[in-house]
């Protein structure tokens, strides 16, 4: 039998990992976004696993606290998706299904484009294939939706903010979240180094190439997108097909907001229950 796993390791650091779920099930690996961390699947991973489906939830760079370094450039998607490709490898669970939200979702589209051999199925929550996204920037309303990547660029501010726990509130309650679930998320971020390395994530981006997002996922591919994200507009989600040569589904959930996996994780069950077969 399987064993349990609760952390792995790359390059000197060390990342968390919650198993759970019936060890000897499917494996599939649950990446969060920001400013959230694994227990954003806490809604979710209880379904999962009454379909027999064993849930790898990780802490991500910078959110695992032995993985926290300060470059910026260690943030890039390219170390990022290798992470996940360390996991898969050190304990040879051979291939997996991806499940990623918000960030979580970059990584996912990211390690499914870089390495189809280790990708069984692919679900991206909320956000689109990083080509959809740079493409809907030039050509929509995206720029104007993600005015916040542009401030996270500014060294310390951000971090100051979000620690500053009413601004940091009255953001993520806008965006949809429930009081309970941004006090959580806001008491982990009062750490100075997961803040600092979550807002690396973003950081990052001025290291990242046109030719590095644009490559063609071929697993097949769910991708869900919620009609009240505030984040990610209708645009970017649409060019997203164009970045699939794989079987593809895009599922639209009304009146969901950014927070997928919180809100509608029935929705996103029933969704799965389909595309992991």
């Amino acid at each position: 039998m399987a064993e349990r796993i609760s952390a792995f390791t790359r390059a000197g650091l060390t990342f968390d990992v919650r198993d759970s779920g019936p060890v000897d099930g499917d494996p599939v690996v649950l990446l969060h976004g920001f400013p959230q961390d694994s227990r954003s699947w806490d809604r979710l991973t209880p379904l999962l696993h009454a379909r027999g489906l064993r849930t790898l939830a990780v802490d991500q760079r910078g959110y695992s606290p032995g993985a926290r370094p300060r470059s910026r450039r260690a943030y890039r998607l390219s170390e990022l998706a290798a992470d996940i490709v360390a996991l898969i490898d050190q304990h040879a669970l051979r291939s997996v299904h991806v499940v990623g939200h918000d960030w979580g979702a970059a990584v996912a589209w990211t390690l499914a484009a870089r390495r189809p051999d280790l990708v069984r199925t692919l679900t991206a929550l909320s956000v689109p294939h990083p080509g959809a996204f740079a493409r809907a920037v030039l050509t929509s309303s995206q720029l104007w939706k993600s005015w916040y990547m542009l401030v996270f660029q500014l060294p310390v501010l951000p971090e100051r903010a979000f620690t500053a726990t009413g601004f940091a509130r009255r953001a993520l309650l806008t965006s949809g979240m429930t009081m309970a679930q941004a006090d959580r998320d806001i008491a982990a971020m009062q750490d100075r180094s997961r803040i600092r390395g979550a807002v690396n994530w973003y950081r990052a981006i001025a290291f990242t190439t046109p030719k590095s997002t644009s490559a063609r996922v071929q697993v097949p591919t769910l991708y869900v997108w919620s009609d009240r994200d505030i984040a990610v507009g209708a645009v970017a989600a649409g060019l997203t097909e164009r970045f699939v040569t794989g079987p593809y589904t895009f599922e639209t959930l009304s009146g969901v907001s950014h927070w997928i996996p919180e809100e509608a994780p029935e929705q996103v069950d029933a969704l799965l229950g389909a595309h992991l077969r």
